[in-house]
């Protein structure tokens, strides 16, 4: 059995008074793609957030590697090989690709990988290699895309947050993205947790499935027990 890299307990949050999260419980396994599947409004990007730290959370616990951290500030995971790649891209449009990648390698546990961390990006996606010295916001969405996703890989992170990263792109470059994101568990052992509206890409690449509705877990297992158990509910993903 694989140890476990990220632990949800019982976690709720939301945002005023609203409450968007109602009793999670998600366990992502070190070097394992888990995927979060659910119409929109379900609340896996909240999930994420909470996660990660950006929204604090109301009841429960997050565990990395075995830790309570819950109470952590996002920086404070980063620190500890945590990160998130965000919905929207989020990227500094008017600094170059470079700097765009040389200015997420600020803690000493990115700058002391600094080379290796180039030679992986460039590798996954060897576009930016070409468009080192020009702008991101004038990037097409596809390479704005991997340039995120490369951004985020700067910090050498060990736990992958993922926030729809085929949203906007051409059915041919999110695949290309998503074969790209797949060579990071063959080649870095990442462990990637996934919140994707492409149901297929998601099932392509990801080993154990949950499905997320209305801020509840309402199924979960292997890709080929969701296959089997909760095929309504996929195929009804699969025609939002």
């Amino acid at each position: 059995m694989l140890a476990v890299s990220l632990s949800v307990i019982d976690l709720e949050s939301g945002y005023g008074a609203t409450q968007v999260l109602w009793g999670v419980v998600l366990r992502a396994s070190r070097g394992s793609f888990t995927a979060v599947l659910g119409p929109n409004g379900a609340g896996k990007t909240t999930l994420l957030n909470t996660i990660m730290g950006f929204i604090k959370p109301w009841r429960g616990r997050i565990e990395y590697n075995g830790h309570d951290v819950t109470g952590l500030p996002p920086h404070k995971k980063v620190e500890l090989g945590m990160n998130i790649v965000p919905e929207g891209r989020r990227l500094f449009p008017d600094l170059t690709v470079r700097e765009n990648l040389i200015l997420a390698a600020r803690s000493k546990r990115a700058r002391n990988s600094l080379d290796n961390s180039l030679d992986l990006v460039f590798t996954l996606f060897p576009v930016l290699r070409e468009r080192l010295a020009q702008k991101a916001g004038t990037l097409s969405g596809g390479e704005q895309q991997m340039l995120a996703i490369a951004r985020t890989l700067m910090t050498r992170p060990e736990l992958l947050l993922m926030d729809e990263p085929s949203q906007g792109l051409a059915p041919k470059i999110a695949f290309e993205v998503f074969m790209a994101i797949k060579r990071l568990r063959e080649t870095e052992g990442i462990s990637l947790l996934l919140v994707e509206q492409n149901v297929n890409l998601a099932m392509e690449v990801s080993e154990y499935v949950y499905i997320i509705d209305h801020g509840r877990i309402i199924s979960e297992g292997t890709k080929e027990e969701i296959l089997k158990d909760s095929r309504d509910i996929i195929d009804k993903l699969v025609g939002i």
